[in-house]
């Protein structure tokens, strides 16, 4: 069984090195580490009393690896959910904060649950996942994985500066995409021909 701290660096591997891309809110980031979360929580890596680039740029792996444990993974309460959910929405929320447990939770109500669409995960989200995973335990992490990725089409539809990372260049899927379904059954993988059928209206 793989470790959350396993899963953990898995993350930090795949959100890559230091960027600061334009088109992307969340501005300078390391690690999947954004200048705003070392603000937050007052990460002055470089000793010199301000919290700026240039700590984005000093934080180390195992800073960013700790950093999603300890605010993307315990605080927002992901433990408590079904083991075969936690690294899929463990890895959204470092990708796109509460919208990753609002996406659960209208997962869980379109599977005959009632609560509320929030982003937190307390008790009744807890609960209801828990009686989903039971009634659907071989869907229920393949059915999370595709609402991830419909949420990142919808998400590109309205933004046209976010399609880059849900189409390359070449017109193929792009990383959002890719990151998406490497939670997903293989079955349920779009082919070339129909992500490209997807996206066509992007021009």
């Amino acid at each position: 069984m793989v470790s959350i701290t396993e899963i953990a660096d898995e993350i930090v591997a795949r959100e890559g090195g230091y960027v600061n891309d334009p088109d992307d809110p969340g501005g300078p980031t390391k690690w999947g580490v954004t200048l705003g979360t070392l603000k937050r929580l007052k990460q002055d890596i470089t000793g010199d009393g301000r919290v700026d680039i240039h700590d984005v740029r000093r934080l180390s792996r195992r800073s960013a690896r700790d950093i999603f444990l300890a605010e993307y993974y315990y605080a927002p309460g992901i433990d408590a959910l079904p083991e075969m959910l936690r690294a899929s929405v463990f890895d959204m929320q470092v990708n796109a904060g509460a919208n990753a447990v609002r996406i659960l939770q209208r997962l869980l109500n379109r599977m005959g649950e009632a609560i509320a669409v929030d982003g937190a995960i307390g008790p009744q989200t807890a609960a209801a996942a828990r009686r989903a995973a039971r009634r659907a335990p071989a869907h229920i992490a393949d059915a999370y994985a595709i609402a991830r990725r419909n949420y990142y089409y919808a998400l590109a539809d309205r933004r046209p500066a976010s399609r880059k990372y849900a189409r390359r260049r070449d017109g193929g899927k792009g990383g959002w995409i890719l990151r998406a379904e490497s939670f997903l059954s293989e079955k349920y993988h779009l082919t070339a021909a129909q992500h490209r059928a997807g996206v066509a209206a992007w021009g």
